[in-house]
């Protein structure tokens, strides 16, 4: 049975790169048909951030993404939150010990300090393993009574991992093959910390066991911590999972990992979903995103289908998803593509649905009765990038304009601007035809000799503001012959 984790911690908002791990261990559940776990990682409690767990969960469920275990939903393996696990590790850290393969450490900080700093005045790099851990304060070097003593008194301490002298720790990853790693370069990492929680690579061995997670993916970020996780397997022999470390998504510009300060500049979020913390970001669906775009481009960062496919929907990617078919190198964010996958999904989203939407985003388009907006909708859809988008395209069609763009007034400024208005004023008083509204104000300047193009533009910036919009007609018959008598009103009195 396939079994995989998406295990975020809750220090904040979830990161799209985030998100994207998340995708990907989904994908290759459903396309196995295993399990996808969420497991919230929250033993560092001076980094957790109020609200962060709610907003992981609130995020996935946006996005689709259904876990069949989680700490909403529960399960066998649970609980599904490291803090409600401690009792697990402190019994998992004791079975180390009695192994050997683990032992306790009583060095202070200050201690361990003075040690960094002697080591740095020789040129050194002070690195805990077993080069020194016989002369230091720990289980090792200290006879076993004295030992036993310091822990009945309670004094400070941590637990640490007995890192093998000489050993090529072999590593194994699906995207990047096999690497061999000195276990000499490896300090004796802390499992507990001396406050009795778990350091977050002993929990994650002790969970991903006990789970039985048959493949680890996560970001690239976790392979240096690789080797430790391999010795902490063997030193319980247990069966390692298999791993797979996904590249990184990119700035940009490709230069470092996509940051919030890069979607700032480049003015798009890099968040599924709005974060109301203490600073509040913008998510892509109060951007007008929706779920199937950003879940189908964020597939693409890393992972593209052997067809060659590319518009698909969540269903359609589980059935292509290759975890073999991912890359090592890392995927430039590019916001102009996204929107290009959001554009495309616009397109095959009922048009009920997109007004629902838009209304939630937008206070204006809230006021004015759906059937109208799915009128208008259905106008404009195939030319909108975004739902907010949508609002842009059809607007005016419900509001009159109250500013009109400076380069198209420009443009109609260069022709008979009052005839064209006085010809406007008269042709709204005559009410039977507002049909051929349009094509009565063609007729009428080819016998004033005004071209039909001046006559166009004209009367397009008198209804809509600008030289944008859709056909001329349809906007007369949609906005109706009273708001066009008022609009070119309107007109009238600002030249």
């Amino acid at each position: 049975m396939r079994r995989v984790r998406f295990a975020p911690s809750p220090t904040g908002p979830l990161h799209i790169g985030g998100l994207r791990t998340a995708l990907f261990n989904y994908l290759f559940a459903k396309k196995t048909g295993g399990d996808f776990i969420l497991r919230i990682e929250d033993t560092d409690k001076k980094r957790e951030v109020l609200g962060a767990e709610h907003y992981i969960i609130d995020a996935l469920a946006w996005c689709g993404i259904t876990p069949d275990e989680s700490p909403n939903k529960g399960g066998k393996h649970g609980p599904y939150r490291q803090s409600e696990r401690n009792h697990i590790y402190e019994e998992k850290a004791k079975e180390l010990i009695a192994l050997g393969r683990a032992y306790y450490a009583f060095d202070s900080e200050e201690e361990l300090s003075l040690y960094r700093e002697n080591s740095e005045k020789r040129g050194e790099t002070f690195i805990y393993n077993w080069r020194n851990r016989n002369s230091l304060k720990n289980s090792i070097s200290l006879d076993k009574d004295s030992v036993r003593k310091m822990l009945k008194k309670g004094e400070k301490h941590v637990i640490r991992f007995l890192s093998p002298e000489k050993q090529k720790v072999k590593t194994v990853d699906v995207i990047r093959g096999e690497s061999i790693i000195e276990s000499s370069l490896l300090d004796d990492k802390i499992l507990m910390k001396a406050n009795g929680t778990p350091t977050y690579h002993f929990a994650n061995v002790v969970d991903d066991h006990i789970m039985r997670i048959s493949h680890v993916i996560r970001g690239e970020e976790w392979l240096p911590s690789l080797a430790l996780h391999v010795l902490l397997y063997d030193a319980f022999g247990w069966k390692k999972p298999i791993f797979a470390h996904l590249p990184l998504i990119l700035n940009p510009n490709g230069k470092g990992k996509l940051s919030k300060r890069s979607g700032e500049k480049g003015g798009f979020p890099v968040f599924p979903i709005n974060w109301e913390g203490n600073t509040k970001l913008k998510g892509f669906r109060e951007s007008g995103f929706l779920p199937e775009g950003l879940i189908n481009y964020l597939a693409t960062l890393g992972w593209s289908p052997d067809e060659g496919l590319e518009v698909l929907s969540l269903d359609k990617l589980t059935k292509l998803f290759s975890l073999e078919n991912v890359v090592s190198s890392g995927a430039n964010f590019d916001f102009e593509k996204l929107k290009w996958y959001n554009h495309k999904h616009i397109q095959t989203t009922e048009n009920h649905k997109l007004v629902e939407l838009l209304q939630n985003l937008n206070s204006d388009a809230e006021k004015i009765e759906k059937k109208k907006l799915v009128e208008a909708v259905k106008l404009v859809k195939e030319r909108a990038n975004t739902v907010s988008h949508l609002w842009e395209l059809i607007s005016y069609l419900f509001f009159d304009p109250s500013i009109y763009d400076e380069k198209s007034l420009k443009k109609i400024s260069k022709y008979d601007l009052e005839k064209i208005v006085s010809k406007l004023v008269s042709s709204c008083n005559d009410k039977e035809n507002c049909s051929d509204f349009v094509r009565n104000l063609k007729s009428w300047g080819e016998k004033a000799g005004i071209g039909a193009g001046q006559i166009m533009m004209t009367t397009r910036v008198i209804l809509t503001g600008g030289l944008s919009g859709v056909d001329l007609q349809q906007i007369v018959s949609f906005v109706g012959l009273e708001s066009v008598v008022r609009r070119v009103n309107n007109f009238k009195s600002k030249i």
